[in-house]
């Protein structure tokens, strides 16, 4: 069991952080989360109507907040990714092996039936370990 003094949570711009109640990311023990990351920067959607570019900026929106740990890429052992359209399978993959081709992370990619922001066509998670090395 991880003590309570272990746990470490940071905030981030969502509006929804404070409406919902929750982090944008939870480091406990050697383990940190990153919650559902979508491609917002101060409120502003990027890259409307693209996968490949909503991919990218959410993603930068999860290592950002892996950075308030001290960790990057080479810490991410897992990450997901939720899109709208089964036909943005591509792009979003694109995006991803652009991102983590060199440190290759347990993955999953879901098709879901939309979020809070209808304009959002991706939202991504990310796990890493605070103890990872290369293999």
């Amino acid at each position: 069991m991880t003590s309570p003094e272990r746990v470490r949570r940071v905030q981030a711009d969502s509006p929804w952080e404070e409406t919902i109640g929750f982090a944008r990311a939870v480091a406990a023990g050697d383990r940190v989360l990153v919650a559902g990351t979508m491609p917002l920067v101060g409120g502003v959607l990027q890259g409307e109507g693209d996968p490949y570019e909503q991919t990218l900026a959410a993603f930068r929106n999860a290592l950002d907040a892996l950075r308030k740990f001290d960790l990057g890429v080479e810490s991410v052992i897992r990450t997901r990714m939720y899109l709208t359209h089964a036909r943005d399978v591509d792009e979003v993959g694109r995006a991803h092996k652009e991102l983590f081709d060199a440190v290759r992370p347990a993955a999953t990619l879901v098709v879901v039936s939309g979020f809070v922001d209808s304009r959002v066509l991706v939202e991504v998670e990310v796990e890493a370990f605070r103890g990872a090395r290369a293999s």
